[in-house]
């Protein structure tokens, strides 16, 4: 099993103030857990991330959300909404930010690797096609399955699992009623953004290819890992991807400030086995898994370290 890391300093360069929880101490702080497992760091493949086209970008988002992203720095803006702070280089970071799951398809396609793992920021889940919103400037995970069905022809179906402890509003509404990606989101409920109840299953040709697996405050880890593992057994019988995408959001931690959920570092482990299964039975093992939220410190660096040795080992 080969796997991936795909990073970039660039991603320190996205400034968002004094006290805001979306820190480029989150990148630090997981660059030094993973390399600091050497065994690890250096049987994986090391790729800098790259920026990419204003076209691959807007394969996900309108032309008027790039625009004002591009230049809402010089233009004195600050903050794009009330949690998204931005500075000189966001745009930068934003664009290297998709271009990091771009990379980590390029590698799993082209057969470098067989799975990868995005350790960017800012992070993208609760970006819509229109608006930047909750820390995120660009989908990097929409980006990334456009990118992928337009660059790929074996990639027809691209099922996306978002368990970030936030429910993923951006990527669901980005693929509605699109039929071909699957959007699977397990999350903390009521929470922001206020959105992802289990009535919210897509629309049109998209209707029944979006599922929300809301999870309530405080729910025993095991409760919410048993209802995850039987969420994705539901989903696999019904839908075969070519490729899957995790929006590998840390927050759901049991010691994180921005959320009530209580799994740790094992039950992630698990879950990344579980996808990395499915990816097994119908698409040749390919997994790219793109960090998402993740605001305790102390802790990020080893969750996202057991996340990658799982994606990493062969069992």
């Amino acid at each position: 099993m080969k796997t991936a890391i795909i990073h970039n300093d660039i991603y320190l360069k996205h400034e968002t103030g004094p006290g805001h929880p979306e820190t480029p101490e989150r990148y630090r702080r997981v660059m030094e857990a993973l390399k600091g497992d050497e065994e690890l760091w250096y049987s994986c493949e090391i790729i800098e991330a790259r920026e990419v086209s204003k076209g691959i970008i807007q394969a996900a988002h309108t032309e008027d959300h790039y625009k004002l992203v591009e230049n809402a720095f010089a233009n004195g803006y600050e903050a794009l909404d009330n949690d998204t702070m931005i500075s000189m280089k966001s745009f930068e970071a934003a664009v290297y930010a998709a271009g990091g799951v771009c990379a980590a398809i390029d590698a799993v396609m082209e057969g470098k690797v067989d799975n990868a793992f995005v350790a960017v920021r800012p992070p993208g889940h609760h970006a819509t096609a229109e608006n930047a919103m909750g820390f995120c400037l660009f989908n990097n995970v929409g980006v990334g399955a456009r990118y992928a069905q337009n660059r790929y022809k074996e990639i027809e179906r691209v099922a996306i699992v978002d368990w970030d402890v936030h429910h993923g509003n951006g990527t669901q509404g980005i693929f509605y009623d699109d039929p071909s990606v699957f959007f699977f989101s397990m999350h903390q409920y009521p929470w922001y953004p206020g959105t992802g109840s289990r009535g919210e299953t897509g629309y049109g040709r998209g209707r029944g290819y979006t599922m929300n697996l809301p999870i309530k405050g405080g729910t025993e880890a095991e409760s919410q890992r048993g209802s995850f593992d039987n969420a994705i057994s539901d989903i696999a019988g019904d839908f075969k991807p070519d490729l899957i995408i995790i929006s590998a959001g840390f927050d759901a931690h049991l010691t994180d400030p921005l959320g009530l959920l209580q799994l740790q570092d094992p039950d992630f482990q698990a879950m990344t086995r579980v996808i990395k299964d499915w990816a097994d039975d119908v698409c040749e093992g390919r997994v790219v898994s793109a960090l998402e939220g993740g605001y305790n410190l102390e802790t990020l660096g080893a969750t996202v370290l057991s996340h990658v040795s799982s994606l990493a080992s062969d069992h």
